[in-house]
C-alpha cells in the first residue's frame, strides 16, 4: 500500500459486491467515515500487484488475475488492502508503516491475522535492468533503480534511523556513475 493521492485515472470498473464488502467490515470495525467512501476497482494494468490502496481517496485496486486463484485469494487480498485503509483511518494525520504494526491490527481485526506484506501468487513478473545506482554517504548503502531518483531523494533507513523517519538533506543519495562501455 503506497499512502499517495490516486489522481482519478480508473482503469476498470468498479466491483459493486467487493465494494459492498469492504463497506459491510468498515462499519463492523466503526469507521462509518471510511465505510461511506471506500471504493473497489478492478485495474487490468496491474501486473505482479495483487492489490493495491490509496489514501485519502480510500480506493482498492485489485489485480484481475485473482480471479483466477480463486475467491478464497480474492478476500485475503481485499482484506490485506483495506486493512491499509483502516490503519490509516485511525492514524489521522500521524505516519505510520505501510506493514507496520498498525496495520498488523487492523489485519488481526480482519480476520487475517499473521497476514504477510508479499503475496506468493504466480504472476510473472518483469525483469528490468537496473541501470541506476546511488549511494548514501552516511550508512553506505547501494540503491539500484530501473528509473533515475529525483535529485532530492533520501536514504530512508537513515532517516528513519537518525530523524525519527522525517525527511532530512542530510542523507541526499548520490548518484554513482556508472563505468562506460569499452569502445
Amino acid at each position: 500500500m503506497r499512502r499517495a493521492f490516486h489522481r482519478g485515472r480508473r482503469q476498470g470498473a468498479e466491483d459493486a459486491d467487493l465494494t459492498l464488502t469492504c463497506r459491510r467490515n468498515c462499519l463492523a470495525l466503526g469507521h462509518p467515515g471510511l465505510a461511506d467512501a471506500v471504493r473497489v476497482f478492478w485495474n487490468p494494468r496491474m501486473r505482479t500487484s495483487a492489490g493495491r490502496a490509496f489514501w485519502p481517496s480510500r480506493v482498492i485496486e485489485l489485480n484481475p488475475k485473482l480471479r483466477g486463484v480463486g475467491d478464497a485469494e480474492i478476500d485475503r487480498t481485499l482484506r490485506h488492502e483495506l486493512a491499509h485503509l483502516v490503519a490509516y483511518e485511525r492514524a489521522g494525520r500521524r505516519r505510520i508503516r505501510p506493514h507496520g504494526p498498525e496495520w498488523a491490527a487492523a489485519c488481526a481485526e480482519l480476520g487475517i491475522p499473521g497476514e504477510r506484506a508479499c503475496h506468493t501468487l504466480p504472476f510473472q513478473r518483469s525483469r528490468r535492468e537496473r541501470k541506476f545506482a546511488y549511494l548514501c554517504t552516511r550508512c553506505f548503502a547501494v540503491v539500484r533503480r530501473v528509473r533515475a531518483l529525483d535529485p532530492s531523494a533520501v536514504c530512508a533507513a537513515c532517516c528513519r534511523q537518525y530523524n525519527g523517519g522525517r525527511y532530512d538533506p542530510r542523507f541526499r543519495l548520490v548518484a554513482i556513475k556508472k563505468p562506460s562501455a569499452p569502445q
